[in-house]
């Protein structure tokens, strides 16, 4: 990204941004596999690539320096993918992932269900009631825009929130107010929580959708290190007038095929037995894209 005056750092390879994810997506399995409680693993693994190029390629951040007011802001509208995103920023030194394990989902804990910037410091907005991201970020970016801040403003949001009204008046309020410092991320993984997204809500033509609302559109393989990579690169200046989507075709569940497309696992535990072989399917998973994974037969209920 371009634009601001605060230098992201450590500048990572594509492979390199692959392996961090395949990080990722271990210690989420291995944080499934401690915690009593269910985790929404399977979104978590869908947006799992995305939030690893956002912290470690793509966002304006400095760990050490989180006040800075070049910084580039990112808000979590799937607020219950938070765990994917306090495990995403330890890795990049915000905090411990020790810390993330040992007390998430506790009482007064840091690192609840859905973030919430008050208990963690780093965390831009507290988040989960679908359909707010977006709204805040355009608030955020209009902001930016009156105070003279060259700082992007980006948001991650599931394409089942996008369901919702407010999701497209923020939509129809960033083009109109020309906010080019916006950009958002939609986890374009198909899936409800309790069904596929066709079968409830008409998405398709899904970008099309975007395209009508005066936005800049780049589709990408959200499981391709590298799309999401020339993705970031490419968007255009936050000076621009048109604010930008990316929306990333994704498998929820991705990387463990039990779960991949699988509505069981849009929340879960994983006793002994599953976590090994949770980890054994990830394993063999590497290098695949949101292309290889066949749509799945299963139309079980969520758990």
């Amino acid at each position: 990204m371009t634009g601001a005056t605060l230098d992201i750092g450590e500048r990572h390879s594509v492979g390199e941004l692959t392996d961090l994810a395949y990080e990722l997506r271990r210690k989420l399995l291995e944080l499934c596999g401690t915690y009593e409680g269910a985790v929404h693993i399977g979104g978590d693994l869908s947006v799992a690539d995305i939030l690893t190029v956002l912290f470690h390629h793509g966002l304006r951040v400095d760990p050490d320096d989180i006040a800075n007011p070049a910084r580039d802001r990112f808000v979590l509208s799937k607020g219950h993918a938070a765990v994917c995103m306090y495990i995403a920023m330890a890795m990049r030194g915000f905090f411990s992932y020790d810390e993330i394990v040992d007390t998430y989902g506790q009482l007064d804990s840091a690192y609840g269900m859905h973030p919430c910037k008050v208990q963690l410091p780093g965390v831009e907005a507290s988040t989960g009631s679908l359909g707010h991201g977006l709204p805040l970020a355009v608030g955020m970016a209009l902001s930016a825009r009156h105070r003279g801040e060259k700082h992007r403003v980006v948001t991650l949001l599931g394409d089942g929130e996008t369901g919702e009204g407010s999701v497209w008046e923020a939509v129809m309020a960033g083009r109109s107010q020309k906010l080019g410092n916006l950009v958002a991320f939609v986890d374009r993984n198909r899936q409800l929580m309790t069904s596929f997204a066709e079968e409830r809500v008409m998405f398709e033509p899904y970008p099309d959708k975007w395209r009508a609302f005066g936005w800049n559109v780049i589709e990408v393989d959200g499981h391709d290190m590298a799309q999401l990579v020339d993705a970031i690169d490419r968007l255009p200046d936050p000076d621009s007038d048109v604010p930008t989507v990316v929306v990333c075709e994704t498998v929820k569940g991705k990387g463990v095929d039990f779960m991949e497309r699988n509505l069981a696992w849009h929340a879960g535990s994983l006793g002994a037995d599953d976590l090994s072989r949770a980890l054994a399917a990830l394993d063999a998973s590497r290098g695949t894209t949101a292309a290889d994974v066949p749509p799945a037969d299963t139309h079980e209920e969520a758990r």
